[in-house]
């Protein structure tokens, strides 16, 4: 019998949720996603310690000072980790915006053309990047900015289905419903455990996912931040699944049979009904789902956090 991992690339586009090169060749996923928690975790091992050299190397002549010298040489060094997991992975790698530029549409449309422009001095097709981007309203719209020039866009801290609305208007390439985040905020607010069946962030992804079959979305969802390999499982046939390291490991070592739980003429079937989203209902659906505006908050806080800890490390450098 094939391993669950094997049998899960039958249904399910399996991607990399790592910043950490090995890991990419050991589990062989056509795809990999980063964002800056992921990339200071590996930063910070001895192994990549090259690329921070060279990203410090490579712009230490460069006029900019302070604030603007260290954005400029962090962006450098997300691209250079891009660029090595692109020489691994058949497929795309998602460079995530500062997490500071959230709220602001221009700074993330100019966040996003500055990494496509390093990718393609490096010789790297437009079309094997993904710019990931906060699913804010200003997110939402500066998705719809980039992907109008050829800019594909991977919406990430997204936790309900009004910001998938959102996204699917926009013509975002991908979603990232983060299915782990929901069901921790779940068991801290109820007290409640949950089985993978009835895990409340898995049950969001079908709802989103079933939305975009059941309505002829072509952006694909990828389902993200798993805490099991229940909760992944119980979405085999989702479009991706961005998975950690650990989490392959464990798919790896079972030959437990995989059963597909997600397919478009179910979906196509679902009573579902479409929304409208425009900012004033977006902005009233988000306050009206206290995780969806908590989860999304905390995730940019924790992802400024850690890009001021990072660069931190590359003003040490210099």
């Amino acid at each position: 019998m094939p391993s669950q991992l094997d049998q899960l690339k039958q249904y399910t586009r399996v991607v990399a949720d790592t910043g950490d090169f090995e890991s990419m060749q050991a589990f062989a996923p056509e795809d990999a996603t980063t964002n800056p928690s992921l990339i200071l975790k590996a930063a910070q091992k001895p192994e990549y310690a090259r690329l921070i050299d060279k990203a410090v190397a490579d712009h230490r002549d460069s006029p900019l000072t302070g604030d603007e010298w260290t954005n400029m040489t962090m962006e450098y060094l997300l691209v250079l980790f891009g660029i090595e997991i692109l020489n691994i992975i058949p497929g795309r790698v998602s460079t995530e915006t500062h997490a500071n530029l959230s709220f602001d549409t221009q700074g993330l449309v100019d966040n996003g053309r500055r990494f496509i422009e390093l990718y393609e001095k490096h010789g790297i097709d437009r079309d094997r990047v993904l710019v990931k981007i906060a699913t804010t309203w200003e997110g939402v719209k500066a998705a719809e900015i980039l992907e109008a020039e050829g800019i594909h866009c991977n919406m990430t801290l997204l936790f309900s289905l009004a910001q998938a609305a959102a996204c699917a208007e926009a013509k975002a390439t991908l979603i990232s419903p983060f299915v782990g985040r929901i069901l921790d905020w779940y068991r801290a607010n109820t007290g409640n455990e949950y089985s993978s069946a009835d895990d409340p962030g898995v049950l969001s992804v079908r709802e989103i996912y079933t939305y975009y079959k059941k309505f002829g979305y072509p952006v694909e969802v990828m389902g993200a931040s798993f805490r099991n390999t229940g909760e992944i499982l119980e979405l085999a046939g989702c479009d991706l699944l961005t998975i950690s390291p650990d989490l392959l490991q464990d798919l790896a070592d079972s030959d437990a049979p995989v059963e597909r739980k997600l397919d478009p003429e179910s979906a196509m079937a679902s009573d579902i009904e479409r929304i409208n989203v425009d900012e004033a209902s977006f902005r009233w659906l988000m306050n009206e789902d206290a995780m969806a505006t908590e989860k999304t908050a905390e995730g940019i806080r924790k992802f400024a956090a850690d890009t001021v800890t990072l660069q931190q490390l590359i003003a040490s450098k210099r």
